[in-house]
C-alpha cells in the first residue's frame, strides 16, 4: 500500500503535461491574432493619414489648328514671295490634335537685281493635364525652356542673340543669329511662344542671291513676330473645337519641313 503513492503521483504528473501544453497552445494563439489585429488596425490608421494628392490643374486647349492655315494667307504673301505652295507643306504626324506643323518656302526672282529666298515654318506642340506627369501648362513651360535652349544652341550661328518677346502668348521668347550656308549668308529669326499648354516654334529667315543683299536683321525678326502673333491667335481660336484627324504617317515634322530649306544655290 505505501508503494502506491509515488506510482500515483507519478501517473497524475504526467496527466497533467497534454493540458499545460494545449493551455500554453491557447495563450500563443491568442497573443499571435492580437498581433495581426494590431497590425491590420496600424495599416489601415496609416492609409488613412497619408495625404490626397490635389487633382492637376485641366489643360486649356484640347486641340490644335491646323498649322497651315494658321498664318494668314496676306501675311505668308509678304513674307514668302513666289512660294512654291501657297498653302504650305505640312509636317508629318501620328496625332495632329498633339503636333502639326507647316512650312512655306520661295525664291523672288528679281533679274539683273539678284534673288531673294525666303523660308517661313510654324510647329505647334501640345501637353495634355497628367496626375503623374503635372499639368499641361507647367509640361508646355518645361518644352517652352528645352525648346529656347535647342535653337540657342544652333550650329553655326553667328552673332546669336536672345531676349523676351512681349505681347505673344503668355511668354515668348525672340532668338536671332546669322548662318552661312549654300556660300551665302542668312538671316534668322525664330520666336519660341507658349499659350496656355502649347508652345508654338516660328521660324523665319532669308538670303540674297546672284548678288542680292542679305535682308535686314530687324527686317526678319519684325516678320517672324508678326506671323508668331497671328499662330497664337490660331490657337485660341481653335480651343475645345475636338480633335483633329491624323496625318498620313508617323514621323518627325521638323525634318520633313527643312527638307525644303536651300542645300544648294539655286540657279538665278
Amino acid at each position: 500500500m505505501h508503494r502506491s503513492a509515488p506510482r500515483l503521483s507519478r501517473i497524475l504528473a504526467c496527466a497533467a503535461v497534454p493540458v499545460m501544453l494545449v493551455a500554453a497552445g491557447c495563450s500563443s494563439d491568442s497573443g499571435s491574432g492580437s498581433d495581426d489585429a494590431k497590425k491590420s488596425a496600424d495599416s489601415s490608421s496609416s492609409a488613412a493619414a497619408e495625404p490626397t494628392k490635389p487633382a492637376v490643374e485641366p489643360a486649356k486647349f484640347t486641340d490644335l489648328p491646323d498649322a497651315c492655315s494658321s498664318i494668314a494667307k496676306k501675311t505668308v504673301e509678304d513674307l514668302v514671295p513666289d512660294a512654291k505652295k501657297k498653302g504650305g507643306t505640312a509636317g508629318r504626324s501620328s496625332d495632329l490634335s498633339m503636333r502639326g506643323s507647316c512650312s512655306w518656302n520661295g525664291l523672288e526672282d528679281k533679274g539683273v537685281n539678284g534673288s531673294q529666298y525666303r523660308w517661313l515654318s510654324a510647329a505647334f506642340t501640345r501637353f495634355d493635364s497628367d496626375q503623374s506627369l503635372g499639368s499641361g501648362a507647367d509640361r508646355a513651360t518645361e518644352d517652352y525652356t528645352k525648346q529656347i535652349a535647342k535653337e540657342k544652341a544652333s550650329e553655326g550661328a553667328e552673332k546669336l542673340a536672345a531676349a523676351a518677346a512681349p505681347g505673344i502668348g503668355d511668354e515668348a521668347t525672340a532668338i536671332t543669329y546669322k548662318l552661312n550656308k549654300t556660300d551665302e549668308d542668312f538671316e534668322y529669326a525664330t520666336v519660341v511662344a507658349r499659350t496656355g499648354n502649347v508652345v508654338i516654334t516660328l521660324t523665319y529667315n532669308g538670303a540674297g542671291y546672284a548678288g542680292a543683299k542679305t535682308p535686314t536683321a530687324a527686317d526678319i525678326l519684325k516678320g517672324a513676330q508678326k506671323a508668331a502673333k497671328e499662330a497664337v491667335t490660331a490657337v485660341g481660336a481653335t480651343a475645345g473645337s475636338g480633335s483633329a484627324e491624323a496625318g498620313p504617317s508617323a514621323g518627325d515634322a521638323e525634318k520633313d519641313e527643312k527638307k525644303d530649306e536651300p542645300q544648294a544655290t539655286p540657279k538665278s
